[in-house]
């Protein structure tokens, strides 16, 4: 496990996740798309008030959020130290909309109850065994203003053995296109099942709804990856 959890270490994340993850920059775009739909559709114009980033990594989806939201405060939460360092490089500046959390699972922190309109985890929860998951996604629930909504996008489980077979192969095939070693490329598929617990699609619908949730859907799919979204009551 590196200092962050994920396979690159933290300098090295931005360099390598995007050879790692077919189509990782669709997980930022799809989110704020759907924050702009939502706006549009749900919150009747208005901008979200603040909007928390747990599991931020280096920050990269905050510094694309903030020039499109201007009137929306940032929270970036993280565990790992090394992550919200390189955050706060990559968002450098006296910006009192952009704070930083202390490092922390998505589970434990402590932020008031009603505290955000958006709250994103980006490739955070699949680190967590089953009873962390559930008690992160409550937490995310709690921290959420009335209407607020919550976006996951997470590795997901093919619903039968060889469905994980071909997602395996497939993302191996895209690893070694974007140029990665055969050695990086078996390192980073054996982690499926022993660094990281991927559930199936259904399950994470189950995991918003038993959460309490008033509605869970699914927003993005493609290899080995999702996003759901989900408003709370």
């Amino acid at each position: 496990m590196n200092d962050n959890g994920s396979a690159p270490r933290a300098e090295e994340f931005d360099a390598q996740i995007e050879a790692a993850i077919p189509y990782y920059g669709c997980f930022h775009e799809e989110t704020i798309d759907l924050v702009r739909t939502l706006q549009r559709t749900h919150w009747r114009g208005s901008s979200p008030t603040r909007w928390l980033d747990t599991g931020c990594g280096t920050g990269s989806l905050v510094l694309r959020a903030k020039v499109l939201f201007p009137r929306t405060s940032f929270v970036l939460a993280d565990p790992s130290a090394p992550m919200l360092a390189l955050a706060g490089a990559k968002l450098a500046g006296a910006d009192p909309a952009v704070e930083f959390a202390e490092p922390a699972e998505s589970q434990a922190l402590s932020f008031h109850a009603a505290s955000f309109d958006v709250i994103t985890a980006i490739l955070s929860h699949h680190y967590l065994d089953p009873p962390a998951r559930r008690a992160a996604t409550a937490n995310c629930l709690r921290m959420l203003r009335s209407g607020g909504l919550f976006v996951t996008f997470e590795n997901i489980r093919p619903f039968s053995p060889t469905g994980l077979a071909a997602g395996l192969d497939r993302c191996r095939a895209f690893q070694l296109r974007e140029g990665r070693g055969p050695a990086a490329v078996d390192h980073h598929l054996a982690r499926f099942d022993r660094e990281y617990f991927p559930l199936t699609i259904g399950a994470h619908l189950d995991l918003l709804r038993e959460a309490g949730f008033a509605c869970g859907e699914l927003l993005w799919a493609s290899h080995l990856q999702a996003g759901f979204w989900a408003l709370k009551a």
